[in-house]
C-alpha cells in the first residue's frame, strides 16, 4: 500500500528546508523500501510549523511539524505510515486551533491540492464559479458580484461590481482583466501564497471577470522578487491551455508580465504604464482606467485576491458570502501576520475580528516575549496602533475613523523596544526612495521629510520640526497624484500622534554630557 506524503513547495515552506524534507522523506522510505508518494502542494500558512508535513491516513490527513530532514526516520515506521505519539504530531490540520478559527473561502484549496493539477482543483470545487457564470450570462453575473458586497483586496476597497459595470457599460472594441499582483507591502505574501498554491482560481476568477465585462484577454503583473510564484503560475496558464480550460476555443487567453521592482507599479495607473513597456509612473486621473486604460481600451483592475475570490462567490451565490462580515465590509480577508509575533502566518477571517484579537489570541504576542508596543496595519504606508487602539474591529470604515488603513490585510507587530521616531523617518525613507518621481509633494516632501525627522531625532528644535513635519504630511496627503505619497502621511502621522515621547528628544549635545 502507497502511503500520500503532502509536502509545501511554497516559498517560505522552502526557506526553510521543505525541499531538502521532500528528499529525505524519498530516500528514506527507498532504503526502507517502503512505498510513498510526496505531494507537493502549496502551504496552509502556518509559518511558525513550516516545513509542515502532512501524512494520508484513513482517518483523515495528520499533520506534522516542524519538520527536518533530521526527523524523517521518526515519520516512517515499518508498517506503521505515522506515529501518533511523535512530538511534532499536531493531529488533523484542520483541528490546529490557528486553522479551526478560520473562515477559508478564497484560501480553501491551499496547502491541501496539487496546485499544478488540473484534476485535483477540480476534485475540490475548481470551475463550479465559472461553469455558474456562463450559465448566468454577463448580466447577471455582474449582478452576483455586486450584491456580494465584494471590495477591492488591494487596499482601495472600492466596490468590485460597481468597478466592473463600468467597464461593462463602456463601448470599445477591445476590453482588458488585468490582475495586480504586484504584493509590495510590507508583511504581506497573501497573493504570492495563491499563485503558488491555487493559481487556478485566479486563472477562473478572470475568465469570470472578463464573461462579465466583455474582455477577452487578461494580464497577470507579478512582482519579480516571487520568482516561484511566477514560474508557478506559467506552468499553470500553460496546463489550464492544455486541458482545454483557458486559450483557443474558452474566449479568454493570459498573458504574465513581471515588474522590475518598483513599489509605485503597485498603483494601478503605474502598473499600466509598466506592462505596456514605458516607465512606471502615475496617469493622472481622469481618465480611470475603466475607462481608457492598458492601450486606451477600458480595463477592470483588480488584486489578486478580489479575482480569486469570485469563483466562491458565483459557486455559493452572492447570499452566502455576504453573510460573513460586518457593515461594508463583506466577506472575508485574508489577514497577514508577520513582524515580531509568535504565530506568523495567513488568517482568512470575516470582517469584524478585532486587531488585538488578531494580535494577543491568533497571533500569539510578541515572539520575543516583550510587551507588544505597536502594530502596523495596511504596509508601509499604513497607520501605527497603539495597544489602547486594540478594540478597533478589522473593517474599512471602522480603520478609516481611526486615520488607519487595512490596506492588503498586512499586520506587523512591535515589541516595547521599537523607536518611533525611526520608524517615521523610514516611511518618509522608504517613499523618497520609491517615488516614481512624478509629482512634487511626494518626491520633495519625502526628502524633506527625512531631513526634518533626522532633526528631531538630533533633539534640533523639536517642537519646530514636529509642525514643520506635519505641514509636510498635509501636503503630501492633498497635493501626491498617487496614494504613495499620499498615505505616507498615515505612519508618520500615527508615530508622532500615539508615540510623542519618542520625538522628545534632548539635543544630542546635551545627551553625550
Amino acid at each position: 500500500m502507497t502511503t500520500r506524503f503532502f509536502v509545501p513547495r511554497d516559498a517560505a515552506a522552502r526557506a526553510v528546508g521543505a525541499d531538502k524534507v521532500a528528499t529525505a522523506l524519498q530516500e528514506e522510505a527507498q532504503r526502507r523500501g517502503i512505498e510513498i508518494e510526496i505531494v507537493r502542494t502549496g502551504s496552509r500558512g502556518l509559518f511558525w510549523l513550516e516545513p509542515m508535513v502532512e501524512v494520508e491516513t484513513p482517518g483523515g490527513r495528520i499533520a506534522f511539524g516542524p519538520v527536518r530532514p533530521r526527523d524523517v526516520p521518526g515519520l516512517l515506521v515499518v508498517g506503521i505510515p505515522i506515529d501518533a505519539n511523535d512530538p511534532l504530531c499536531l493531529g488533523r490540520p484542520d483541528d490546529i486551533p490557528f486553522l479551526k478559527r478560520q473562515t477559508r473561502l478564497t484560501f480553501a484549496r491551499c496547502g491541501v491540492v496539487d496546485p499544478l493539477l488540473l484534476a485535483d482543483w477540480r476534485a475540490h470545487g475548481g470551475g463550479r464559479g465559472l461553469e455558474r457564470a456562463r450559465s448566468l450570462g454577463p448580466a447577471k453575473t455582474l449582478e452576483e458580484v455586486t450584491r456580494s458586497g465584494l471590495r477591492g483586496r488591494g487596499g482601495a476597497g472600492f466596490p468590485t461590481g460597481l468597478k466592473w459595470q463600468t467597464v461593462a457599460d463602456a463601448s470599445a472594441d477591445r476590453k482588458y482583466i488585468v490582475c495586480n499582483a504586484d504584493e509590495g507591502d510590507s508583511g504581506t505574501y497573501a497573493d504570492r501564497m495563491l499563485l503558488e498554491g491555487d493559481p487556478f482560481a485566479l486563472i477562473e476568477g478572470m475568465m469570470i471577470a472578463g464573461l462579465a465585462v466583455g474582455a477577452t484577454k487578461g494580464f497577470v503583473y507579478i512582482r519579480s522578487e516571487y520568482p516561484d510564484a511566477v514560474r508557478t503560475f506559467e506552468h499553470a496558464v500553460l496546463l489550464a491551455e492544455a486541458g482545454g480550460l483557458l486559450g483557443t476555443g474558452t474566449g479568454f487567453d493570459i498573458e504574465v508580465r513581471v515588474g522590475a521592482g518598483a513599489y509605485v507599479c503597485g498603483e494601478e495607473t503605474a502598473l499600466l504604464e509598466s506592462i505596456e513597456g514605458k516607465r512606471g509612473q502615475v496617469r493622472a486621473k481622469p481618465p480611470l482606467p475603466a475607462h481608457k486604460g492598458l492601450f486606451g481600451q477600458p480595463t477592470v483592475v483588480n488584486n489578486l485576491v478580489s479575482l480569486a475570490t469570485v469563483p466562491w462567490i458565483l459557486a455559493e451565490g452572492a447570499e452566502s458570502y455576504a453573510a460573513f462580515g460586518m457593515g461594508r465590509s463583506r466577506g472575508t480577508m485574508p489577514i497577514q501576520l508577520a513582524g515580531n509575533v509568535r504565530h506568523g502566518g495567513l488568517f482568512e477571517t470575516a470582517f469584524g475580528v478585532t486587531l488585538g484579537e488578531l494580535v494577543d489570541e491568533i497571533g500569539g504576542g510578541t515572539r520575543t516575549g516583550r510587551p507588544v508596543r505597536a502594530v502596523q496595519v495596511g504596509g508601509p504606508l499604513g497607520a501605527y496602533f497603539p495597544r489602547a487602539l486594540f478594540d478597533t474591529a478589522f473593517d474599512y470604515e471602522a480603520f478609516t475613523a481611526r486615520d488607519g488603513l487595512i490596506g492588503h490585510g498586512g499586520v506587523v507587530v512591535f515589541d516595547d523596544t521599537v523607536d518611533m521616531a525611526h520608524q517615521a523617518r523610514f516611511a518618509m525613507d522608504f517613499c523618497a526612495l520609491e517615488s516614481c518621481g512624478k509629482c512634487t509633494p511626494c518626491r520633495i516632501g519625502s526628502t524633506r521629510g527625512v531631513e526634518t525627522i533626522d532633526k528631531i531625532i538630533r533633539g534640533e528644535r523639536s517642537a519646530t520640526n514636529l509642525e514643520l513635519v506635519e505641514d509636510l504630511c498635509q501636503t503630501m496627503k492633498f497635493g501626491s497624484l498617487c496614494a504613495l505619497g499620499g498615505f505616507t502621511s498615515y505612519p508618520v502621522m500615527s508615530a508622532i500622534r500615539h508615540f510623542p515621547e519618542d520625538f522628545d528628544r534632548p539635543p544630542v549635545s546635551a545627551a553625550a554630557e
